[in-house]
């Protein structure tokens, strides 16, 4: 016959309730199985440690890795994360600190060979899929040919393929059919007249263009006065609003300003990540952003 105490472990604890957890001192009974396995093997101090199970069949995922080649003054590596697909990872490393303002003269500095050969070779070793010159100025200040010779010296350093923020912006004009647009650019007016007739080598008209003659700390500018800089120069005429400059935030504006003004609306880093993925293989993420959905697998 069932005693009163046999009845309530049986039936969960007195009255029906759940059982008492073990507390200490209680050596009569049997503390519950772990949730986990103990490894022994790991004391620290005199106290075991709880070791999860892995699966046997558990795979390890794929991860292919680009290179970025960025300016000494980039602050925006997480926007260029932002376009990363989870099975790709950025490998990212900065061309040597110029003490020069933001004008052709520092966009010259950051385009010379040795200085771009030697960031070049810095990302070899974990062997990305392709590599990225991430500056709109550094790749189209000394016009078409500079910027091919630019992809030449990359390609010459060892990278499997080379893009660069200049030769992506002609290559998503190609992708979207657009040769006439609007231009914003945070430079000073003799670095965006190089932007200009950067884009007439290539057959790209220019409605209008607005500069911020900004000379430092072009990171700073807001999503606000972007958008306003956009509005500005925006002409019927203009079949998309390129936003110069790889230092400029965009990301989260690109899809917004779209809708708003009913046209493509491209960006530097964006071009950059897109043309860089697409060398190796993968899509880039965003949200709504035409030049990305555009030339999306599905949608080709």
């Amino acid at each position: 016959m069932r005693t009163e105490r046999d009845r309530a472990a049986h039936e969960g604890g007195p009255g029906g309730g759940p059982v008492r957890r073990p507390e200490a001192g209680d050596d009569d009974r049997t503390p519950a199985p772990l949730p986990f396995t103990v490894d022994p093997t790991i004391p620290e101090h005199g106290v075991t440690h709880p070791v999860a199970d892995l699966s046997a069949t558990t795979l390890t995922p794929w991860q292919a890795g680009v290179g970025v080649v960025a300016p000494y003054d980039f602050a925006l590596d997480r926007e260029l994360w932002r376009w990363t697909p989870d099975d790709v990872s950025l490998l990212i490393t900065r061309l040597p600190y110029v003490r020069i303002p933001v004008t052709v003269d520092q966009a010259a500095a950051l385009s010379r060979g040795k200085r771009v050969t030697k960031a070049v070779r810095a990302l070899t070793a974990p062997e990305p899929l392709a590599v990225g010159y991430a500056c709109a100025s550094g790749s189209f200040v000394h016009g078409a040919h500079g910027e091919r010779e630019l992809r030449t010296t990359m390609l010459a350093a060892g990278a499997p393929a080379a893009v660069t923020t200049s030769g992506a912006l002609i290559n998503a004009l190609r992708a979207l059919e657009t040769d006439r647009i609007a231009v914003v650019t945070p430079y000073v007016d003799s670095v965006t007249d190089r932007l200009l007739d950067y884009l007439a080598e290539h057959d790209v008209g220019v409605t209008s263009s607005v500069g911020l003659g900004l000379l430092s700390h072009i990171w700073r500018v807001t999503y606000a006065e972007v958008a306003r800089a956009v509005h500005e120069v925006d002409r019927p005429d203009a079949q998309a609003v390129f936003i110069s400059c790889t230092n400029v935030l965009t990301y989260d504006i690109i899809a917004p300003l779209e809708r708003e003004l009913g046209k493509p609306v491209i960006a530097a880093n964006q071009v950059t990540m897109w043309d860089l993925l697409r060398a190796a293989g993968h899509q880039p993420v965003a949200h709504g952003q035409r030049l990305v959905d555009a030339t999306a697998p599905s949608a080709v």
